[in-house]
């Protein structure tokens, strides 16, 4: 069951030159001064058993390491010495969801979180992060794989208010679906076959309201995982709508119940 957004017109940005760091020495100090890495890509097939250790590193510091061709690798690299692997370097720190629960309970609010289910593009992600952070939302979770992580178009496309939203990385977005349930908060899910129309959703208590990929909506098990199933009612001849402008609509729904 698809969202009631659609895909953007833009092709996804896949890698980008800032915060790129291409060589083993750019990843290994990197790594060494506990800088954020979002993801590694290394030369599939490669044997060489120190750039296989600089890959298991990164890995135990939370960053994806992803098998590519040579060729990619060549492709990508702006300095034409990458030496096997290239990294990017996530533009701001992750927090946890603890975190973010705890920004809500400081604050004296009921939680306001979105989910991002595999989001793949930062212009999307950044504007969500954006509209979050103007709504007063607590925190924005998103998967590690299969999802764009916090990259400097990201950070760019928040227009700044990456500085101020804590955006949490997890490994499996119903595991945190679950553990967040365990805490209180509801999930809802938005998809164009939603049970309820938002209007009578309830979004005053702890509350995280779930966006799916651009292209295929919520994943089946997401879906499933959510306690409750919304739709954004259309009017117009278009039935879809981005899946910034979507998040945007559930979170100041929110804000209005809020008030």
């Amino acid at each position: 069951m698809k969202e009631n957004y659609r895909r953007r017109e833009e092709k996804p940005v896949m890698e980008e030159t800032e915060g790129q760091l291409e060589g083993r020495n750019a990843l290994t100090e990197a790594l060494r001064s506990g800088r954020t890495i979002d993801k590694v890509f290394i030369a599939s097939g490669e044997t060489d058993k120190g750039l296989q250790r600089l890959a298991a590193q990164a890995k135990d510091a939370g960053a994806v390491v992803v098998p590519v061709d040579r060729r990619k690798l060549d492709m990508m690299s702006t300095t034409k010495a990458h030496q096997g692997v290239i990294a990017l370097a996530a533009a701001r720190a992750y927090f946890t969801i603890d975190d973010i629960l705890q920004e809500a309970a400081d604050r004296g609010e009921n939680a306001l979180l979105v989910i991002c289910d595999e989001l793949t593009d930062p212009h999307n992600l950044g504007a969500i992060i954006r509209s979050a952070e103007c709504a007063g939302a607590h925190g924005v979770i998103i998967p590690k794989r299969r999802s764009v992580g916090l990259t400097a178009t990201v950070a760019k496309a928040s227009a700044g208010a990456v500085e101020y939203m804590k955006v949490a990385r997890v490994t499996n977005i119903n595991s945190a679906m679950e553990e967040l349930k365990e805490k209180g908060v509801w999930i809802f899910g938005t998809a164009a076959e939603g049970s309820i129309p938002m209007y009578d959703a309830d979004l005053t208590g702890p509350t995280a309201i779930v966006i799916g990929s651009e292209g295929d909506g919520m994943s089946r098990l997401v879906q499933k995982n959510c306690d409750v199933t919304v739709h954004i009612p259309m009017k117009g001849r278009i039935s879809s709508l981005n899946a910034s402008a979507a998040a945007s609509i559930l979170l100041y729904e929110a804000v209005r119940q809020r008030r």
